[in-house]
């Protein structure tokens, strides 16, 4: 099965992601390593026992302050022996449990100045440790100064501090899957622009390349590669055209002096060769149409009625000639812009295909949307109708013809952003429709 093509989002999101999760816990991995290795203070108090103490506190009815044994408070106790703390309300009243060190004694009457800090003791046991915390309590907003259950930052506060990069990474991810896309889409505006340059290039239309001008400097390369190689197939083109136009004007003249000697010529035998000069000078004249058809065309409107009356009277004599009969039929006005000298060889050529291959009549149809040309002969087996368009192939081996007309006929037809196809006619023979998209 077939893979399709690669997607530029999955390595510009997806990539970008671990490289980003990477980053993120490496560094907060490696500041918090720097931050434990630099933490020359003692053991923390855990923060947790200010809000219990804060609901212990109660106030008499005379303002001031005790402490109310909870089961929570009694629960802190059994974890921490030696919890000693002070609380102490905004006029100054305070109430103290636990045996308070003396050297926090100035601290008293001035605590409500403090919100937040953490006391460090530098030496084991750690009983200067403590934490002064503002909490709201059923006495009214207090600050505790409190020692209670010690802490440091360890391994399992290293690791902790590193779920928040989980939630930083999701944000990512989220920002890198909406944005990405379009900043693809914006950054790739140019490739779009280029490739809809490239559908625009084919074999009839040679000179042109891509812009560089709006694609990122990344692609640039690839399109200056593209129109090099433009160049060089262009070149390589232009010399297999004068090549073929100068072998085709070389072969005029000594093929214009063979036929005028067979035709003058005393033997019989000699002038029967009369058909096979003839065919090298049609073939020689095809090769010199085919480089007509790079030049640059003389567009105007033309009147096909007009333009198949004029075929037909300039082949009378040919018909007359092979004992064949021509008619030709306006069955819609069609006119169109385009090259009336191209246009006359296309009706010409397939006149005369019909007249050498098919039977003794041949119609010559003026349509609304083109013309065809209708004979009474054998027909074309449907298998060969593709394939008698391709350079040199001739439906029969012996055939006269240099196999060149009707490729000549498909170049001059697709030039007019036409096409030309070949249908069974009803009652037998081969009906060459033109048909052309613009007028």
């Amino acid at each position: 099965m077939k893979r399709g093509a690669p997607s530029l989002k999955r390595p510009l999101i997806l990539k970008p992601l671990i490289f980003q999760l990477a980053t993120l816990l490496v560094a907060c991995t490696f500041f918090m390593a720097m931050a434990l290795r630099m933490d020359s203070g003692g053991l923390y108090t855990d923060e947790a026992i200010t809000p219990v103490i804060a609901r212990a506190i109660v106030r008499a009815p005379d303002g001031s302050l005790s402490v109310r044994e909870t089961p929570e408070l009694a629960r802190l106790r059994m974890k921490s022996p030696d919890l000693w703390f002070v609380a102490e309300d905004d006029s100054g009243r305070h109430v103290a449990s636990g045996g308070v060190p003396p050297q926090y004694a100035s601290l008293l009457g001035r605590l409500s100045h403090l919100s937040y800090a953490h006391l460090r003791d530098r030496s084991p046991p750690y009983r200067l440790s403590a934490v002064i915390r503002r909490e709201v309590a059923p006495a009214g907003t207090l600050t505790i100064l409190g020692h209670g259950e010690l802490t440091g930052v360890s391994l399992v506060v290293l690791i902790a501090s590193n779920v928040i990069v989980i939630p930083i990474f999701i944000a990512l991810a989220l920002i890198s899957m909406l944005v990405t896309p379009w900043i693809v889409r914006k950054a790739l505006a140019g490739v779009s622009a280029i490739a809809q340059e490239a559908e625009q290039i084919d074999a009839n239309r040679r000179g042109r390349r891509l812009s560089e001008e709006h694609v990122p400097i990344e692609i640039a390369p690839l399109v200056r590669a593209v129109n090099d190689a433009l160049r060089r197939l262009d070149e390589g083109y232009e010399r297999q055209r004068r090549f073929i136009a100068s072998a085709a004007h070389e072969l005029r003249t000594p093929i214009a002096i063979l036929r005028l000697k067979v035709d003058t010529a005393a033997e019989p035998a000699t002038r029967k060769l009369s058909g096979d000069v003839a065919r090298l000078s049609n073939l020689a004249e095809q090769m010199l149409d085919i480089q007509r058809l790079d030049n640059e065309r003389n567009l105007e409107s033309v009147d096909l009625g007009a333009l198949a009356r004029r075929v037909a009277a300039d082949l009378a004599p040919l018909l007359i000639a092979s004992k064949r009969t021509i008619e030709v039929r306006i069955e819609g006005m069609s006119s169109l812009r385009g090259d009336v000298g191209a246009l006359e060889r296309v009706m010409t050529n397939l006149v005369q295909n019909a007249i050498e291959h098919g039977g003794h009549h041949v119609i010559l149809r003026v349509t609304a949307s083109g013309f065809e040309v209708e004979d009474d002969g054998p027909g074309i087996p449907a298998e060969e109708r593709e394939r008698v368009f391709e350079p040199f192939h001739r439906l029969r081996p012996r055939s006269t013809g240099s196999g060149l007309g009707l490729n000549l006929v498909q170049q001059i037809v697709e030039r007019h952003d036409g096409r030309v196809s070949i249908v069974g006619a009803p009652a037998g023979g081969t009906i060459v429709r033109v048909e052309f998209t613009s007028r």
